[in-house]
């Protein structure tokens, strides 16, 4: 009864207030709450200090600087995409907290996001060697660790912001020193799927009730150079391929059905991007479009996702066009589905793109501050 009185009441304020009720419990799989001031979050990962710089977002897309968070951690350094991965800082899926990994002391940090502030709430050891990448779905949180022996570790995520290790639950990958560049869950929060570099291989692991592993499938990429992978809303797990050594202009990027027992099927096989490099990749929050970010010819391709999962090129393919030496690496959607940013390695920018109905692109400029020498690995957007 004094249970149901103090939720009863803290409806009551919540309702007075003006402001949405919640229990308790936080439901970290709710829709995006994308009310209020939006963000964008690039990270720098600095060896000395690895930071996050929050920009608020306004409403026509642009962007102000604010402040520098540190994350307590250290970053790897170095110059071109030291991390070689997608999903190095993710935001979670109601955007009330993010997810930064810190290559350097091997450590991953945990923000509660309020607008575009940011207080940490955790850091826990990543469970392996050199963290590239994170993701989360529901109370399920996984690194992958490209060092070492390539393992993924999992956590349990709490209302509270904090993340507490899976007993059991570190899986390797198909072999050591695989080239680990990402992980992302299905929709259904059943598979977790990580790509390996190095051997081109995207591996699936099979949810289970405890929320560690089942047995790895390890499944060969339709193209060369697989890099990314992310679930699109619809089911169909997208990954993106820099193609064949020597290529020119020769990237791609894959759609994969995902059988019960973890192997995958190929959909849309290595649709052409024309772009060089191409690695990242970001699914806008309707599933209608995919963009990838194509950092050799710093250039932006745009695909449509049927309701199948098959792909097909926007008008030209390539939507948009950075100016040259931007070596464009990570890609973010806002959470209305709007805009479009990129991490611009090379000149220390962030551009600004807004999605039209029809896919295309319309350049809004860019933001700059950053530090082209730091290492910049990681954008997320809300």
């Amino acid at each position: 009864m004094m249970k149901t009185i103090r939720t009863l009441f803290i409806v009551m304020l919540a309702i007075a207030a003006g402001l949405p009720a919640r229990s308790h419990a936080q439901n970290t799989n709710a829709a995006p709450n994308t009310g209020g001031a939006g963000a964008v979050f690039v990270m720098t990962n600095a060896a000395d200090r690895n930071e996050i710089v929050a920009y608020k977002r306004n409403t026509d897309g642009s962007l102000d600087e604010g402040r520098s968070f540190p994350t307590g951690g250290r970053g790897s350094g170095g110059t071109t995409d030291p991390l070689g991965s997608q999903g190095s800082l993710t935001l979670t899926q109601d955007h009330s907290f993010l997810l930064a990994v810190n290559a350097g002391s091997g450590d991953v940090s945990l923000f509660r996001v309020h607008g575009a502030n940011l207080s940490l709430v955790d850091r826990v050891p990543c469970g392996g060697s050199e963290p590239v990448a994170v993701a989360q779905h529901g109370n399920l949180v996984y690194v992958v660790n490209a060092g070492g022996t390539s393992n993924v570790t999992g956590f349990r995520f709490d209302h509270a912001g904090r993340l507490r290790p899976i007993p059991d639950s570190i899986a390797f990958l198909s072999t050591g020193n695989s080239g680990a560049a990402s992980l992302s869950f299905s929709p259904d929060g059943q598979f977790l799927l990580v790509t390996e570099k190095a051997t081109n291989n995207i591996d699936a692991f099979h949810i289970q009730i405890d929320g560690t592993l089942g047995p790895i499938v390890v499944n060969p990429s339709v193209g060369p150079g697989a890099f990314a992978v992310l679930f699109a809303p619809n089911g169909a797990a997208l990954v993106s391929e820099t193609g064949p050594a020597g290529g020119h202009n020769a990237a791609a990027i894959s759609s994969y059905a995902v059988a019960a027992n973890g192997t995958l099927s190929p959909i849309s096989p290595s649709v052409p991007t024309l772009g060089a490099a191409t690695c990242w990749q970001a699914v806008t929050p309707d599933g209608h479009f995919v963009y990838t970010s194509n950092s050799g010819t710093s250039t932006i391709s745009g695909f449509s996702i049927a309701a199948n999962g098959a792909l097909t090129a926007l008008s030209g393919t390539v939507v948009a066009t950075l100016p040259s030496g931007s070596v464009n690496l990570d890609i973010a959607i806002s959470g209305d589905g709007k805009f479009l940013y990129t991490l611009n390695s090379g000149t220390g920018t962030v551009n600004i793109f807004g999605i039209n109905q029809d896919g295309s692109l319309t350049s809004l400029g860019d933001v700059g501050g950053l530090s082209a020498v730091a290492g910049l690995n990681g954008i997320a957007a809300i």
